[in-house]
């Protein structure tokens, strides 16, 4: 199959299994609105961090190592899914034997009444991502998006049992979170057989110390942008203000004012599971520069576009997912998602420059530019939240990701060369940025003045999509 074709189909295939179950699990913030105060929101939106940030030093990134292994035909899937398991099961095992002194750590209060979900929660996200990723390795992309939407489907009703009937608040959605990645990890490893590819006689010494090598730079990596979250909620909560008002409900609020941009996250997922595997796949190939510009002009111009019109429609977004009706502090929320929106974008751009480091293998270098980015936003955080508050935070942390991406495009070019129009990337910046002052502001005639500047990105950008379009129409 053509690679535009192949990866316009897989688009397609996860586009299918993603949208239902992503879309699906946006809507039940409006669920936690209306049934979880911004302080416990608070709590909540930490121990989701908290698990995130374990993960992947405790399970050494190995479902990183599937996917790039599992992809190459030149490593037997077996010994490839074996030797993960059993490594992700001894740094499972490590965790168990250090969690008490998680207890000790003073900034880590909010675990207190939570440990013992917590390390269930690790356990069961970890042992389902291996088992998905392994099942996108060996190509069941069906199957693959299946489990998404079989997944959501059970964390929407265990929520309901659990947050709305039984009204078990942060426990609640601790365990409906378990329990559906159980029954998602089951569900693939009966319906991908993939008891056939875990046999201990597969265990490869050799293959585990290349993928452990492969691996470890990714868990920094990993852990920083999990830091530039989690630091964000930490200075909202803990920090001391005379000018704006911080703390716990401060914190829950921001919270929610993330799960708006997670409609860019979405479509960017959406692409990158696809797009991951044919950068793996055709990094050998001979005219993969020019398959890379084709591709990122077309990614790059769609999140500028979707962003534009996210930010532009946020008043009317943000009430569909986030309910004001039993606590109106979350009646703010909209102000504080439009820079969050910028700070997505370049997120899912950062993301999309990691697979240069993923495919050539130079995953040393997604560590070092992740780890500018988390400490720039540690940085800025200390001085912008006690000034600007909730609307430091955001800023800080479109900055830094903005740091990432320059650093990035610089970087991983060295390794795939490819054109890229930094005056275009510049101009659109701008003008989304301009859209969130005229949201924020309110100035006389802001309306006309973010409509107008909607248009400009829809224009400065469609080329660029038609082009791509058009490919993929001739080449079927």
């Amino acid at each position: 199959m053509d690679k535009y074709k192949k990866l316009a189909f897989n688009t397609m295939i996860f586009a299918i299994g993603n949208f239902g179950s992503k879309f699906l699990v946006i809507l039940l913030t409006r669920l936690y609105t209306s049934n979880i105060s911004p302080a416990d929101s608070s709590t909540k939106e930490l121990l989701e961090i908290t698990a995130n940030f374990l993960l992947p030093i405790f399970t050494f990134s190995m479902t990183e190592a599937v996917i790039r292994y599992g992809l190459d035909n030149k490593y037997h899937k077996g010994q490839v899914f074996t030797t993960a398991t059993i490594l992700n099961s001894a740094g499972l095992a490590i965790m168990l034997i250090l969690s008490p002194i998680f207890r000790l750590i003073s900034f880590l209060d909010f675990i207190d009444g939570y440990t013992i979900l917590l390390l269930i929660y690790v356990c069961t996200s970890a042992f389902r991502s291996l088992c998905s990723q392994f099942v996108r390795a060996k190509g069941m992309v069906k199957l693959f998006s299946l489990d998404g939407i079989f997944a959501t489907l059970t964390l929407f009703i265990f929520n309901i049992i659990f947050i709305s009937n039984l009204h078990w608040g942060v426990n609640g959605f601790m365990l409906s979170v378990i329990l559906s990645d159980l029954c998602s990890a089951i569900f693939l490893f009966v319906a991908a057989k993939l008891h056939t590819d875990l046999n201990i006689r597969y265990y490869n010494k050799k293959l585990a110390t290349s993928m452990m090598r492969f691996a470890i730079p990714l868990i920094p990596t990993v852990v920083m942008w999990v830091i530039t979250g989690f630091s964000d909620r930490l200075f909202i909560r803990y920090m001391h203000s005379d000018r704006v008002t911080l703390g716990e409900s401060a914190a829950g609020i921001y919270g929610y004012a993330t799960k708006i941009p997670n409609l860019i996250s979405m479509v960017s997922t959406i692409f990158f599971q696809a797009w991951n595997m044919s950068a793996i796949m055709e990094n050998n190939s001979k005219d993969r520069s020019h398959f890379y510009e084709k591709v990122y002009r077309a990614y790059e111009a769609l999140l500028f576009i979707s962003s534009a019109m996210l930010i532009a429609g946020v008043q009317i977004v943000t009430p569909i997912f986030v309910t004001a009706k039993n606590f109106g502090e979350y009646g703010s929320v909209y102000i504080y998602t439009p820079v969050l929106v910028i700070a997505a974008l370049f997120m899912c751009l950062d993301q999309f420059l990691s697979s240069i480091y993923t495919a050539t293998k130079h995953t040393k270098n997604s560590f070092w530019t992740s780890f500018a980015a988390s400490m720039a936003n540690i940085v800025l955080n200390f001085f912008l939240i006690p000034e600007w508050g909730i609307q430091g935070a955001a800023i800080a942390t479109f900055l830094s990701y903005y740091l990432c991406f320059w650093a990035r495009i610089i970087d991983a070019r060295y390794y795939i060369p490819f054109r890229f129009n930094g005056i275009n990337s510049l101009l659109n910046t701008i003008a989304l940025c301009f859209m969130c002052w005229f949201i924020i502001a309110k100035p006389v005639f802001y309306v006309l003045w973010i409509i107008l500047l909607l248009a400009f990105v829809v224009w400065s950008n469609y080329k660029a999509l038609m082009e791509t379009a058009m490919k993929l129409i001739k080449r079927r």
